[in-house]
């Protein structure tokens, strides 16, 4: 199943690097940015996660809508995604879909069964939780940090 734009985001509950629980729903009231990425310290994932620390202004929206909450998830095991957030000085929540392994990448379409992981796939969604522009590429192709910017200046 492939996420559309107008969808209802899937909803879930994932552990952060920090052990502790996450639940999209929860969020609801202000937008978030899921950023899927395949492996935690791999060279493509670590500069695309790093792009978005040193830019994490572009995610601040308007006044009237608030901050977007950027929520990056892998299939790394939460202590695994703890040493990269920690190792990279990532501050947003850098969640595992370790187990049920792949569960919420698969919710989403991108899960890449040779791989055991995601693809790269990120979905930003309004406050209401619906998918208003998603970008979605192989393992190996960077996403271009430019088109989040296009599409926060969009939604807002």
């Amino acid at each position: 199943m492939t996420i559309e734009i107008g969808n209802q985001a899937p909803d879930f509950t994932l552990k952060s690097q920090h052990g502790e629980e996450v639940t999209l729903s929860e969020l609801r009231g202000k937008p978030v940015a899921l950023v899927f990425f395949p492996f935690a310290f791999s060279g493509i994932c670590t500069g695309e996660l790093c792009e978005i620390r040193d830019n994490i202004a572009a995610f601040a929206a308007s006044a009237d809508h608030g901050e977007v909450q950027v929520l990056a998830i892998s299939c790394d095991h939460f202590f695994s995604n703890r040493a990269f957030a920690d190792a990279e000085g990532l501050t947003f929540p850098v969640l595992s879909d370790f187990w049920p392994h792949g569960e919420v990448s698969r919710a989403y379409g991108i899960f890449n069964e040779g791989a055991g992981a995601p693809e790269r796939g990120t979905y930003l969604l309004d406050a209401e939780g619906i998918v208003r522009w998603k970008v979605e590429h192989p393992i190996g192709e960077a996403r271009d940090f430019e088109a989040y910017r296009a599409a926060i200046a969009e939604l807002f």
